[in-house]
C-alpha cells in the first residue's frame, strides 16, 4: 500500500467532517410530524381554529386514506374510480397530528382558493367536472366534522384551471385568468350583472408554452392590484376594471406557471402607502416544451416598488436556482424560500436535482447581502409542493408528486409526509427573548387603538412588534392572498411583570383586507406564538 495513503484517508476524513460541520452550523431545524397524512396536498390553507386543510385532486386513484364507511364518491366518467371510497382532503390538528377525512366530490386539480372574512375558506374552480365549481369549507374546532359544501345556487361564469383568487378591501374575492381564460369575475358575483370581464393583458403575455397561468396577484395599499404573468405586470383597478399602469419587463425568462418561480408582497407598514413586490426563480423558457429535467433553473431575483410612479426591477441573484419555490412571508417581514428544483420545469416528471436548501430573503440588507443559506431537509419537494406559515412561526411543508398518479416508486416519489421547518428565530438560545401574548381582544375594527399584553422571560430592550400576518391558500409556488401588515406601536410599558404595548389596527381594507389574522409579537426578531384576531370594518 502507498505510504501516502494514511494522509490521504486522514485528508478526505477531515473533508468529511468539515462538510458535516458546515451543514450542522447552517441555521434552522426539521422536524417530521406525519408520516403518512394520506394525501399528497397540492393546495394548503391554515384555519383559524389551528387546524391545516390539505386537498390534493379527486380524479388520481386511490389515496392513502379512507372516507368514513358508505362516504364513497360515484363518477362514471372517473377515468381510474368510478366508485372512489378514498379521500382526496383531509384536516390535519396541528396539536395532536391527527389527521381527519374530508370528502370533495368535483375534480380540484390546479384550482385556486381564498378565505372569506368569515373565515370561510373560498375554493374555485379545478379541471372537468370541478371546472365552473364554487366550494366551501367553514373551519370548526379540531374535534368537529366540518367537511366541504360545494354551492349548488352558484358557479363561475367561466371555467378556471390554473387561476388565482385575491381577496379585496371590500371583502369579495376576484378570481383572474385561468388556462384559456383571459377573464376576471368576482365571488360573490356583483350586482351590476358584469359577470367575468376580459382582463386582455393575460392574453397579451401568453406564449407557445403559456406563462401565464396562475398570475401573480398581490393587493396594492391604494386599492388597486399587481398582476403579474410571464415576465410583465400592470396595476389594475378592479372598481373600473381598467389597466392603468403598465410596469416594466422584467428580464431573466417567464415566471408563472409552466415556469413558475414564486412571489409576494413586502410586510407593510409606517404610513403603509408603500408595496414592494418581489419576484424570485423559475424555469428557463423553453424547458416545458421541451420536457426537459436538466435545464438549469433562474436565479435571479426582481424587486420592484410597485407604487412608485417611476418603478423599476432591482435586480439580485439568490445562492441556487430555483423552479418550483415557495416564498413563505415569516412574522418578522423576512421571507423563507423554500421547495422546489434547480433544474427543469413544472409538470409531470419534468424536473430533477431538487433544491433541499432552504433560503433566507432579508429585506432590510443591502443588494448582495439579502439572502442566508439554510440547513437542507432530506425529502425532495417539487411539482405540487406547498409550504404555510404557522401559528407557533414554523412552516409545513407538505406534498409534492411529479406524477399523473401516485407512484411511491419513482426517483422522486409522491410525498405523503408533513414536515415544519423552523427558522432560526425558533434555536432555543433564543427562547429568552421570545414574548408570550397574554392579552389581545379577539376582534378589532380598522383604525382601532387597542392593548396587547405580551411577558418576556429576560427584560425588553426595544420596540416590541405586533404583526399581522394572513392565512393563504398555497398551491402551485405562489401562496394566495399572502400579507403582513406591521402595525403602529408604542414602545412597550412594564406593568407586574408583563408589557403593555399600545397597538393601532390597519387603517382600512386596501392594506388589510377583512378576516383574521395571525397576530404575532416580536421581540428582536423572534416571534411569540400568534393568536387570531378578527380584524372587521
Amino acid at each position: 500500500m502507498d505510504a501516502s495513503f494514511p494522509s490521504l484517508w486522514f485528508l478526505q476524513a477531515l473533508i468529511l467532517t468539515s462538510l458535516v460541520t458546515v451543514h450542522a452550523q447552517l441555521p434552522g431545524a426539521w422536524e417530521l410530524l406525519v408520516l403518512n397524512a394520506g394525501v399528497a396536498s397540492m393546495h394548503t390553507a391554515v384555519t383559524r381554529f389551528n387546524t391545516v386543510v390539505l386537498l390534493d385532486r379527486t380524479n388520481i386513484g386511490p389515496s392513502r386514506k379512507m372516507l368514513p364507511k358508505g362516504h364513497c364518491r360515484y363518477d362514471r366518467n372517473d377515468a381510474v374510480l368510478k366508485k372512489d371510497c378514498y379521500a382526496h382532503s383531509v384536516v390535519f390538528d396541528l396539536k395532536t397530528n391527527q389527521i381527519r377525512p374530508l370528502m370533495i366530490l368535483t375534480d380540484t386539480w390546479c384550482s385556486s382558493g381564498q378565505f372569506l372574512p368569515n373565515g370561510t375558506l373560498l375554493q374555485t374552480g379545478g379541471d372537468l367536472d370541478g371546472l365552473r365549481k364554487i366550494r366551501t369549507f367553514e373551519p370548526c374546532e379540531p374535534d368537529g366534522f366540518c367537511d366541504w359544501v360545494e354551492l349548488k345556487d352558484v358557479e363561475l361564469v367561466n371555467g378556471r384551471w390554473y387561476a388565482t383568487n385575491q381577496i379585496l378591501p371590500d371583502g369579495t374575492v376576484i378570481i383572474v385568468g385561468g388556462r384559456g381564460t383571459n377573464t376576471v369575475e368576482y365571488y360573490p358575483p356583483r350586482k351590476n350583472g358584469n359577470g367575468a370581464v376580459e382582463l386582455k393583458f393575460l392574453s397579451d403575455v401568453e406564449d407557445n408554452q403559456m406563462d401565464n397561468l396562475y398570475p401573480y396577484v398581490h393587493l396594492l395599499p391604494n386599492g388597486h392590484l399587481f398582476i403579474f404573468a410571464n415576465n410583465k405586470a400592470v396595476m389594475y383597478d378592479h372598481q373600473d376594471n381598467e389597466v392603468i399602469r403598465e410596469y416594466p419587463e422584467l428580464l431573466g425568462g417567464p415566471r408563472n406557471y409552466p415556469s413558475a418561480g414564486s412571489s409576494l408582497m413586502l410586510a407593510l407598514d409606517g404610513d403603509f402607502s408603500t408595496a414592494v413586490v418581489v419576484i424570485c426563480g423559475g424555469a428557463q423558457y423553453g424547458a416545458f416544451i421541451e420536457r426537459s429535467t436538466d435545464t438549469p433553473a433562474h436565479g435571479s431575483c426582481g424587486r420592484i416598488v410597485a407604487t412608485d410612479p417611476n418603478p423599476s426591477w432591482e435586480m439580485e441573484d439568490m445562492p441556487f436556482g430555483r423552479v418550483m419555490g415557495d416564498m413563505v412571508m415569516l412574522p418578522t417581514g423576512d421571507s423563507l424560500i423554500i421547495n422546489g428544483a434547480q433544474t427543469g420545469t413544472q409538470g409531470f416528471d419534468m424536473a430533477s436535482n431538487p433544491c433541499l436548501n432552504p433560503v433566507l430573503y432579508r429585506p432590510d440588507q443591502p443588494v448582495g447581502l439579502r439572502f442566508m443559506t439554510l440547513n437542507p431537509g432530506t425529502i425532495p419537494r417539487m411539482y405540487h409542493s406547498t409550504a404555510n406559515l404557522l401559528p407557533d412561526g414554523r412552516v409545513l411543508l407538505a406534498g409534492s408528486n411529479p406524477h399523473y398518479l401516485y407512484n411511491f416508486a419513482a426517483e422522486f416519489p409522491t410525498e405523503l409526509r408533513l414536515e415544519a421547518f423552523s427558522p432560526e428565530y425558533l434555536s432555543p438560545d433564543r427562547a429568552n427573548i421570545r414574548p408570550e401574548i397574554k392579552g389581545i381582544p379577539n376582534m378589532v375594527r380598522y383604525g382601532e387603538t387597542f392593548e396587547v399584553s405580551v411577558s418576556v422571560p429576560l427584560p425588553v430592550i426595544g420596540i416590541v412588534e405586533v404583526n399581522f400576518g394572513s392565512a393563504p391558500f398555497a398551491t402551485h409556488s405562489f401562496s394566495q392572498g399572502q400579507r403582513l401588515v406591521k402595525l403602529t406601536v408604542t414602545p412597550s410599558i412594564p406593568d407586574n411583570g408583563r408589557y403593555r404595548i399600545k397597538c393601532t389596527a390597519p387603517p382600512n381594507g386596501a392594506v388589510a383586507p377583512p378576516g383574521y389574522y395571525m397576530a404575532f409579537a416580536v421581540n428582536q426578531g423572534v416571534p411569540s406564538v400568534a393568536r387570531w384576531v378578527h380584524l372587521v370594518a
